[in-house]
This record gives structure tokens, sequence and C-alpha cells, in this order.
């Protein structure tokens, strides 16, 4: 076993036993949305290598324990546990028209359905029914939920849904064989946990925020923005799965065309699709990047292993636009230096969740409302402590008051982005208009010459 696994191993033991000891609340369907979805982390530890021995005729022996442990701490009290790799399940959707997820990289799990019990049971049937996974058997352990968050437009500030995050840890040394259901996934990796801590993997997705604006703006206008803002860069992690299952029914799996001359396409062809958009490539052999609403999700889990240091794991949204990012940096200098100095380490999670159309930011409670039944819509008092979260630049921000190092690193940060993009669309207006009447101007000039 790695060093990096062997440091990972007993802070997910303490970690999983305080999420399953220390659940949290949950968090009411909101007046005007009757949407809810689950979703699964799902852990399991890949034993360490052995070789295989000659079995002579004999039935092989593959130690497992007479009965699946019945606890977390009885999992991890197994030598073979202690000397294994953790690892993560993700999901690379597949491609549909309309989904505004389709293509992601994303948790298992999907919406609740009104025969679902609660949250929880539509967790697990969504996992079975998208990858062939039960987890309601005695060889799973269930370690505990993470912050319930609501999914919203990050224009609109409409309410997409509630998000509930749970999560399960497998017991045995073997997993049963997954199924990805080919409507639904393209395909199924298993990503050792450190590479996703590692700082090698980091990299960034790039998004184009215009987009959020063009039901609002008009298309005109939305391309004119598209062309000067360009698009905005989100922290996000290359996945490096030890295993991976394909759904390799999607039609286009195996190409029909093309013969040998297979090359590239352009990125808007394959990014919404996990399956391939061309005879010419194949899409579900490109890098899988975790970033956005799962990412945000996860950060409440993974942020709170080692190396704990969120100056080294994390950095700062900005544009691709090279003088807007200049005057983003200029304009959240001050802060940055401030906040990497006060939180170069401890435990912090990410508070708010992104992608190009949605956000998804965890609700804390507020002591002074009144518990609401699920069955009951949050009342006026309620909505404004929700709202209260919904902040910066697209919805991109935290709350006031953040309680954790990522909240405090990001508060305020938005506020002067919007700043420095009002800064630098005054400027390119004026330069725009500057350079159009110095062009106007000399062809008129040039006119009345000839003349």
């Amino acid at each position: 076993m790695s060093d990096e696994s062997r440091a990972i191993i007993k802070p997910l033991q303490s970690l999983l036993t305080h999420l399953s000891e220390n659940p949290y609340p949950h968090v009411p369907t909101p007046d005007g949305c009757r949407k809810r979805a689950s979703v699964a982390a799902i852990i399991r530890i890949r034993p360490a290598f052995k070789p295989v021995l000659p079995t002579n005729g004999s039935v092989v022996d593959i130690s497992e324990p007479p009965s699946p442990p019945s606890s977390i701490e009885e999992f991890f009290s197994q030598e073979w546990v202690q000397e294994g790799d953790p690892e993560l399940l993700f999901i690379k959707r597949a491609g549909r028209a309309g989904d505004r997820w389709s293509g992601h990289t994303a948790l298992p799990g999907g919406k609740r359905d009104p025969e679902d019990a609660d949250d929880l049971a539509a967790a697990v049937r969504e996992t079975r029914e998208e990858i062939g996974l039960d987890l309601d058997t005695a060889h799973c352990l269930r370690a505990g939920n993470l912050p319930e968050r609501l999914v919203t437009t990050t224009w609109g500030r409409d309410t997409l849904m509630v998000l509930c995050p749970y999560v399960f840890l497998l017991t045995g040394k073997t997993v049963p064989a997954l199924q990805p259901q080919p409507t639904e996934v393209a395909a199924v990796h298993w990503v050792p946990l450190r590479g996703l801590l590692s700082t090698t993997l980091r990299t960034r997705e790039f998004v184009d925020i215009s987009s959020r604006m063009a039901k609002h703006v008009g298309p005109v206008i939305h391309k004119v923005l598209r062309a000067m803002m360009g698009k905005m860069m989100f922290s996000a992690v290359s996945l490096v799965p030890s295993e991976s299952v394909y759904a390799s029914s999607i039609p286009g799996f195996i190409p029909t065309e093309g013969g040998d001359n297979f090359g590239t396409v352009s990125g808007w062809a394959q990014a919404p699709y996990g399956v391939p958009e061309s005879s010419k490539s194949l899409a579900f052999q490109q890098p899988i990047l975790l970033w956005g609403l799962t990412l945000g999700v996860l950060s409440d889990f993974l942020d709170q292993l080692p190396p704990y240091n969120a100056v080294r794991l994390w950095k700062y949204p900005t544009f691709t636009v090279p003088d807007l990012r200049f005057l983003v940096y200029i304009f959240t200098r001050n802060l940055r230096h401030n906040t990497a100095e006060t939180f170069s380490s401890g435990s912090w999670a990410n508070h708010t969740a992104v992608d190009a159309t949605t956000e998804a930011i965890p609700v804390v409670p507020d002591e002074t409302v009144p518990t609401v039944s699920e069955a009951e819509p949050i009342k006026l008092a309620r909505r404004e402590s929700l709202d209260k979260h919904r902040v910066g630049i697209g919805g991109l921000g935290v709350g006031p008051n953040p309680k954790h190092a990522m909240g405090k690193m990001l508060a305020g940060y938005y506020e002067k982005v919007n700043v420095a993009i009002a800064v630098f669309l005054i400027y390119r207006t004026f330069a725009t208009a500057g350079a159009a009447f110095y062009v106007y101007k000399f062809l008129q000039a040039r006119r009345q010459a000839r003349l």
C-alpha cells in the first residue's frame, strides 16, 4: 500500500464514524419547488495486491469474514482494510437532449419518486437502477449524509430541487459486477481517494457564464458578452480511475465510419455527451473532469481528509480574457493575500457548488426559525434564512458569516469580482466606442481628401 493510502485510512474511519453519528439536518422542500433528488457517495477499499496461488483443484479461499461487519469500527479493524486503498465511485452521465447535466461526471442518483419512502430510499433505488448495485444489503454500511443543498438557477434564482447526498461503505473485498443503464449512464469509474486529494491532478474547467444571460439579454448581446468576457475558470479535478465499466451498448460505442482517420473534434461537439459524437473520436476516452455541483458536494467530505490544506488544493475562480483576469487579480489581491495567510491549513468545507447553469447551496440551520415538516412548505422567515446564502456573481458566492475556512476564503470575493466585471464592461464599451469613432473619422477624412 502507498503512503498516501495509509495516511487516509485512519482519518477516513474517523470521518465516516462522525458522519454516521452526527447526521446533517433535513431540509424541507421550499415553496414552489416539487422536486427532491438524492445521490450516493459510495466508498470501497481495494485490497492490497497479493499473488494468486495455484489451487491444485481445491477451492479458492477469498478470505472473506464469516459474516459482514456490522459497524464502521468493525470494518476498519480488519487487517486487509488497514492495508487497502480507499476508492470512490463516479458515473459519467449519458448524452440526453434537454438534460442540463448531460455528460457530466456525477454520483449515482436521481429524482425522488412518490413511491420512495424517503430521500435515502431514493438514493438506494436510483443507484440500483443506474448501475445495478444494491446498497440495501448486509455488505453495505450506511455512513450518514452530507449537507443537503438547494439547487437553483444561477440567474433566475428559481429553486430546481433539493439535493440530498448520502454516504455508503461497501464492506466486501469484491464488489458485484456493475451494469450501467445505457440510457442513463455512459460509464462507471472507481477513483482512488488519494487521486482526488492530489495537488498534481488539480486543474480548471472553463464555463461560458454569458450563457446564463442568454434568455434575458437576447442572442445578439449574448454573443457580444461572450466575445468580450470569454469564459470563467473554475477549480476541477482530473480523475484517474483504477477501474472503469462502460455502457458498451450505447449507439456509437464502436465507430461505424472513419476507418483509421481518427482525430479529434472540437469541444462543442464532445462536451455535452458521454458517448462518441463523431466517428472520428471516441468521446468516452476523453479526460474525466470532476467539477461544479458534484465537486462542491464532495468538498464537504474530501476536505476533511489529509492534507487538510485549502490553499494548496483550491484556486480562486477567474476569467480567460487577459484584461478581465488582470482586473479580477487587482481588485481581489488584498482579499486573497489576507485569507491565504489566515487559512493555510485546517478542516474546511465548500459551501457552494456551481456549473454552467445551476448552483447548489447547503443550508445552515437557523435556530431562530421553527422546525418545518417535509410536507409543509417553507414559511417566509425560513425562506429569508435560505436566501441569505444566495449571494455573489451568478449565485456563486457563500452566505454571510461562514463557519468554515472555505467560506471565509470566498467571503467578499465575488463582490469584488462583480466590481471588476463592471469596470471591465465600462472600459471595453468606451474603448470600442472610441475605436469606432476613430475609424469613422479616419474614413471620413479620406473621403474628403478624395473630393
